[in-house]
């Protein structure tokens, strides 16, 4: 764990980082992180986000200390990760709280037990366990559940058991690998919120492992956005969504975003007459596209698109339908250009648009 010149404490640094696994007689060798640099800060949610196979879990194991790198150095909680003894790994898991996909509760336990379960490996008192798990439970919001056995807790409740379990040693680090997979929207929300506290309030590290990007959008100050075992992006997650840099980031954000429409979609609206035209909606546009219109004198509809907020700052696109002549829109196209991105929309057969960049593109994490 370092700190420079005052400045924020990192707790997780990989620097350099490959991970690989040998052949075995079932496959070939895997390379399942390949020069991977990141910086997890003190106090921070970070989002690592990527599909299936990106290297996300390898990552979790290399974090915990399940693993060790094949190159580079791995530094958790100021243990390095890579040299260190078995005895250093055990204490340095003891310092992490993890929350797992499929709960992972002892069924033959109550939610008592469950959360009492990690105080008695930590060597707690006996009568200082009973208080704290009840504590634990009034703050994760199942007091009432203590007697009860997992297979009468829903999936939401099951989660909260394993989100007490995680915190309930006082952990520095918490890693929530697909937390909310297994959950259905209004569940998964309530997880959001309750982690959010957990950070608020304790003050502990989050690192949510996910392929949710909803997640990412709705907890997170930073993401980390991985694709065949490397980073492909990275930054605020304001930043990386506003301005991706990688095609996979584009995918991801046009999942909650909409984009601009294309395919079949653009046909069918090219079709209402008029002339579309796009436009992005971030921090850095400082008039709303339908404030220039209307300054023009140029009717207008939006038809396609949507903002979503994340962190408390608006990220979309919208595409309106104007009626104007060419000389009115050349010019309402260029002062949205000063602006933020904005084009016009064309038949895919059809001379493409130029397309403007958006002012503060260049902004850097």
């Amino acid at each position: 764990m370092t700190e420079r010149d005052g400045g924020p404490v990192t707790v997780i640094s990989f620097d350099g980082v490959s991970k690989g696994f040998p052949a075995t007689r079932r496959g070939s060798a895997v390379s399942a992180l390949d020069d991977v640099d990141l910086a997890v800060e003190r106090g921070s949610i970070v989002g690592v986000i990527g599909y299936s196979g990106a290297g996300k879990s390898t990552l979790v194991r290399l974090v915990n200390g399940l693993e060790k790198p094949t190159a580079g150095v791995v530094e958790v909680l100021g243990v390095d990760v890579g040299s260190a003894s078995a005895t250093q790994l055990r204490g340095l898991r003891g310092r992490i709280g993890m929350i797992f996909q499929q709960f992972n509760l002892f069924t033959s336990r109550t939610v008592r037990g469950n959360v009492a379960y990690p105080l008695k490996v930590a060597g707690w008192k006996k009568q200082d366990i009973a208080p704290r798990v009840a504590e634990l439970l009034d703050f994760v919001g199942i007091g009432d559940k203590a007697n009860s056995f997992p297979r009468a807790l829903s999936g939401g409740q099951k989660q909260r058991v394993g989100i007490a379990r995680a915190i309930a040693a006082n952990p520095e680090l918490l890693l929530a690998d697909e937390a909310t997979s297994a959950l259905d929207p209004q569940t998964t929300g309530e997880v959001l919120a309750l982690l959010k506290e957990i950070n608020r309030t304790l003050g502990i590290t989050i690192v949510v492992i996910t392929h949710q990007i909803s997640v990412v959008h709705e907890l997170c100050d930073q993401v980390i956005v991985m694709d065949g075992g490397r980073v492909v992006d990275s930054g605020d997650t304001y930043r990386v969504f506003a301005h991706p840099r990688a095609a996979l980031t584009e995918r991801f954000v046009s999942a909650v975003t909409q984009g601009v429409p294309t395919g079949e979609t653009l046909e069918a609206l090219l079709l209402g007459g008029g002339t579309l035209i796009s436009a992005d909606v971030n921090e850095f546009t400082s008039e709303n596209a339908a404030e220039v219109f209307e300054k023009h004198g140029v009717r207008h509809t939006v038809v396609f698109g949507g903002v979503t907020d994340i962190r408390g700052r608006q990220l979309g696109t919208l595409t309106y339908r104007v009626h104007a002549d060419e000389g009115v829109l050349d010019a309402v196209v260029a002062e949205l250009s000063t602006r933020t991105r904005a084009q016009l929309l064309r038949a895919p057969d059809a001379p493409p648009a130029q397309e403007t960049p958006a002012r503060g593109e260049e902004v850097s994490s």
